[in-house]
């Protein structure tokens, strides 16, 4: 470039191939560089190919997380407000055993996938329980000092030792309150898988066995007295009473007056 006045140069450039290349590629390292930082850190990514996919598989995912943190709040909630009911005494204790709705379900279900292998060894289990039941002798000549009637009802079948049947079955009408029948302690308490339980009472001289209890209101290790309370029936199963002296079966129906 030259001054029109003085014709002197005021300034010049050399242009090579070399430059030029060099210019280009530089340029082009730029723009890239450029557009890289407008893609990750502006909203313009959503509308390249393929991206909106990803972006939906991601708001599905998120949404069933919402969804599941919402049942998981509403139970929450709902437990809350039932201990806050029974605090202020509006619903009973009692009516708060059927709201344990989800532990019953899941229950049940592994309860249904119980496989061949199972059940062969639950039969196998039984199979011995009576082979040694038949070992102790199904008479007893001690006397059994009964007092009171564990439970008021109907005797629908009879202890058989013959047909391995160690029990009477009395049918009860609901809420019917089972008895302890002498004085002795809870030896154990324990769930069956039908949401049932048994009852052992220890006493002195012998032990009593009830089944198929529909609520246990004594805890295991109590020791109650002679017609005390220790359990409520539904009414829906009847109660299995079994009794046993030192190993050996007494027929309650031979010491107990129903």
């Amino acid at each position: 470039m030259l001054d029109d006045l003085t014709l002197r140069e005021v300034f010049h450039i050399r242009v090579s191939w070399l430059g030029a290349i060099s210019t280009i590629t530089l340029s082009v390292v730029i723009l890239l560089g450029l557009l890289s930082v407008l893609i990750v850190y502006t909203p313009i990514r959503n509308i390249l190919p393929g991206y909106s996919e990803s972006l939906r598989q991601q708001l599905m995912e998120e949404s069933a997380r919402v969804d599941s943190l919402q049942t998981s709040l509403t139970i929450q909630r709902q437990y809350l407000d039932v201990i806050k009911q029974l605090a202020v005494g509006d619903i009973q204790s009692d009516s708060v055993q059927s709201l344990d709705s989800l532990q019953r379900v899941e229950r049940t279900r592994l309860l249904e996938e119980r496989n061949e292998a199972t059940e062969a060894f639950k039969a196998q289990y039984e199979q011995k329980e009576r082979d040694r039941m038949l070992l102790f002798d199904a008479t007893t000549s001690q006397v059994i000092p009964i007092v009171y009637r564990p439970v008021h009802g109907v005797v629908v079948q009879s202890a058989r030792p013959d047909a391995h049947i160690f029990s009477t079955t009395i049918r009860t009408p609901k809420n019917e309150n089972v008895l302890a029948t002498g004085r002795g302690y809870i030896a154990l308490v324990e769930r069956s898988d039908d949401d049932y339980f048994t009852v052992v009472l220890q006493h002195k001289q012998y032990m009593t066995v009830y089944r198929h209890v529909w609520r246990v209101v004594k805890q295991q290790g109590v020791m109650v007295e002679g017609g005390e309370s220790i359990g409520v029936m539904d009414g829906a199963k009847d109660l299995e009473i079994a009794i046993w002296n030192d190993g050996k079966f007494v027929n309650p129906e031979e010491v107990i007056a129903w």
